[in-house]
């Protein structure tokens, strides 16, 4: 493990320490609600390691859902990571064996970090691309863990309803770090417009796949636009 990339990926990442910490540990305890301790919130964050998907799981299990619902209803629900992956085909060249990892760690948190923070001067992009992703799932198993063991203890004490919320803030957060990162928000708009009009003409329940598919249509076609502003955002920068 390269250490100085380590060390300069455990600031940046330290945003998404205290959000995975918060809504891990709301996983553990919804976990634990239902019935399944500590160790299955450990093996579930090793190895699904979708924090949206977890939280389906939940309510899914919880229920009684079968395996098939459960294995299709992941896939809708994390289908955006598909697209995702279409913008890190550049940085993870060259990764070897650590490519397979990169793929299945590219969450929601750690795809903005990548996708908005260079490696530092002097260290190797790969290892601090790798650094990243691995302290993210970290501090994702970690809170988990806490939850399940926290919600054994307090179980019949505490009222974990709306505890789910915890995730949607930490998005709100991440959205706001990018707002103030980049003069130009071009993407962001367009994010916004092309999801209120699935919204508006296609309903809350079956928007996802279709704005996803019109947001990368909208960013193909403006791409050469918005490439140009990132340089010229280069440029001005002091």
């Amino acid at each position: 493990m390269d250490r100085r990339a380590l060390a300069a990926a455990f600031p940046v990442t330290l945003p998404v320490l205290m959000g995975y910490l918060s809504i891990g540990i709301a996983f553990g305890l919804m976990l634990q609600g239902i019935g399944y301790n500590f160790i299955w919130a450990f093996f579930m964050s090793l190895t699904i390691y979708a924090g949206s998907g977890q939280y389906l799981a939940v309510t899914l299990l919880g229920s009684a859902a079968g395996l098939g619902t459960i294995a299709v209803m992941t896939l809708l629900i994390n289908f955006r990571h598909l697209v995702y992956g279409l913008s890190m085909l550049e940085k993870f060249r060259g990764m070897g064996w650590r490519k397979l990892y990169m793929i299945f760690s590219l969450t929601d948190e750690t795809y903005a970090l990548l996708a908005g923070t260079p490696a530092p001067v002097g260290v190797d992009p790969r290892n601090f691309y790798f650094s990243v992703a691995l302290l993210d799932q970290l501090y994702w198993i970690a809170g988990s863990v806490i939850g399940g063991i926290a919600g054994g203890m307090l179980e019949g004490v505490i009222s974990i309803e709306g505890i789910d919320f915890a995730m949607t803030a930490l998005f709100v957060v991440i959205a706001v770090d990018q707002w103030k990162a980049y003069r130009k928000h071009l993407p962001v708009f367009l994010g916004l417009g092309c999801t209120l009009v699935c919204l508006a003409v296609i309903g809350a329940e079956q928007m996802l796949l279709p704005a996803l598919g019109l947001i990368v249509l909208a960013l193909l076609v403006l791409r050469s636009r918005l490439e140009d502003r990132a340089e010229e955002e280069e440029v001005d920068a002091p």
